[in-house]
């Protein structure tokens, strides 16, 4: 008698349904897995073997065939633990077939029979959902976040033995009721009115975080770049449900959710050290992951000491900056993940780190300081909206007790602005612009018209500052953003002349 017990598949972000299908055959005692699994798959057999017989059930003393279907797709892991096992239940005969009925199974075995948590559970709770099933049996440790996929009933299950009795009709596992309560750690970054001085530096990334722009700070060791950059969380607008469950699913896939946290609400703020590879920074591997870039999505990219990055590294982010997302291509097939980041960039202008600062001299020749310079490239540079200087603060600013605006009056109107936006792009059919930096040529034309003295302002600026189509284009949208916090439906000058101030000044060399 054969016996179909349905699980699931992440192929990048996405879930596949698995047919695990348990039959016997001739042959002596044992348990053989086809259909494309890893590793970690094939070792399920002692895995369910052990749980089984700790379950007190018999283990059928057989040669037991396990096919994980369809045979093209790589499974990997050990969430096939549970179906495995429960295939092998009905196959001896201890459950009926229909028992399983309209359920989907999820979950890793420990040798007693415990069931473990398995990443990528919110995909998967989806396709089920997608695919008709009812009902979804997963890890006690994996219901909330399983939960959040309306119209499907999660079972947390704590053990082997806990499952059987329940199918069998002795003893019922309760269905999981999502608490209200969130358990996720708060983030709190840096409060804006902390920070003495650099009120030039705080309206920049300001209007970066209204627009969703990317910026690159330029300044001396310890002028403050990499404390503005973790205080830029506390600015940006709350995350709509959709764009937390579009955030979660990646953080899922690549087994991030921090313990007890089924749903993120806050923005990612993700600052890989500069030794990351250019694998581990947009994804990838054997079998592809989501890197930090798609970790980063809907929140910030924060990339201390710029130019020590690999320049590798570096260029191969300049594709996922644009299209917003990163397709990873193997022999195998492709992938795509969404990256939709917004880039906090900080270097030092020199290796010294003190060229162009006011009262310490730089010690480098000019020829290394345009060296160092010249590792980010021109493309990267282009596509970088604004440009900051980052000066020293002086003894008078820091030693006061003034506080400056708090991040919470900043974030009001950066919502409000971000609100302007919503409303201005849910005209638009199928877009997935959520702010203007997101805004393509087409919405760049209708939406960024200047009046006669802005173009004048524009075309002395375009042959002055040598700038590129892609250039023009962030000007533009940099302008429409600093319209927007000003609350103004046009373009006016003084928003072009504040976003022009943005583009980078001459470099030496």
């Amino acid at each position: 008698m054969l016996s179909r017990v349905y699980s699931c598949a992440v192929v990048g972000l996405e879930g596949v349904i698995v047919e695990v299908e348990v039959d016997y055959t001739n042959g002596l005692p044992g348990v053989t897995i086809v259909g494309l699994p890893d590793a970690a798959v094939q070792e399920s057999r002692e895995r369910v073997q052990t749980a089984v017989k700790n379950a007190g059930l018999h283990f059928p003393r057989h040669r037991i065939v396990v096919n994980l279907s369809p045979a093209a797709i790589r499974k990997e892991g050990p969430a096939y633990d549970l179906p495995i096992a429960l295939g092998v239940i009905i196959l001896a005969g201890f459950l009926p077939q229909d028992s399983i009925d309209g359920a989907m199974f999820v979950g890793e075995l420990s040798l007693d029979g415990v069931v473990r948590h398995t990443r990528g559970v919110l995909p998967m709770a989806a396709t089920a959902r997608a695919n008709g099933y009812k009902k979804i049996f997963v890890a006690e440790s994996d219901a909330g976040e399983a939960a959040l996929i309306p119209d499907l009933e999660v079972y947390p299950v704590k053990t082997l033995a806990h499952l059987y009795d329940h199918l069998a009709g002795r003893s019922f596992i309760e269905p999981y009721l999502p608490s209200t309560d969130s358990l996720e750690p708060l983030f709190v970054p840096t409060d804006f009115s902390e920070i003495k001085g650099q009120e030039h530096v705080k309206r920049a990334l300001e209007v970066a975080a209204a627009g969703g722009h990317n910026v690159l700070m330029v300044g001396s060791p310890g002028a403050g770049k990499t404390l503005l950059a973790r205080a830029l969380p506390g600015i940006l607008p709350e995350m709509s449900i959709e764009e937390s469950l579009d955030v979660t699913r990646i953080f899922s896939v690549a087994d991030q959710l921090p313990a007890g946290t089924p749903l993120i609400k806050h923005r990612p703020f993700r600052a890989p050290h500069h030794t990351i590879s250019h694998a581990g920074l947009v994804g990838g591997g054997n079998i592809p992951k989501p890197g930090e870039i798609s970790l980063a999505h809907r929140g910030v990219l924060f990339l201390d000491e710029f130019p020590e990055f690999g320049s590798r590294v570096l260029e191969v982010m300049r594709q996922p900056m644009e299209d917003k997302v990163v397709t990873i291509s193997r022999a195998k097939g492709s992938l795509t993940f969404s990256a939709n980041f917004q880039l906090i960039a900080a270097m030092n202008p020199c290796p010294c780190g003190y060229y162009g600062d006011s009262q310490k001299p730089c010690t480098c020749a000019p020829v290394v300081v345009t060296k160092y310079q010249k590792r980010i490239s021109g493309p990267m540079l282009d596509r970088i909206d604004i440009h900051i200087e980052v000066p020293r603060v002086d003894y008078e600013k820091l030693s006061g007790n003034t506080l400056s605006e708090t991040s919470e009056t900043i974030r009001q109107r950066v919502q409000n602005a971000r609100n302007i936006q919503t409303a201005r792009y849910s005209s638009i059919e199928s877009s997935n612009i959520v702010c203007n930096a997101d805004m393509r040529v087409a919405e760049v034309r209708q939406f960024c018209q200047l009046q006669a003295e802005g173009q004048s302002l524009m075309r002395s600026a375009m042959s002055q500052m040598n700038l590129s189509a892609r250039a023009y284009h962030r000007i533009l949208k940099l302008a429409r953003t600093i319209a927007d916090l000003a609350g103004s439906e046009e373009i006016q000058s003084a928003h072009l002349a504040e976003a022009l101030q943005y583009r980078p000044k001459i470099m030496m060399g």
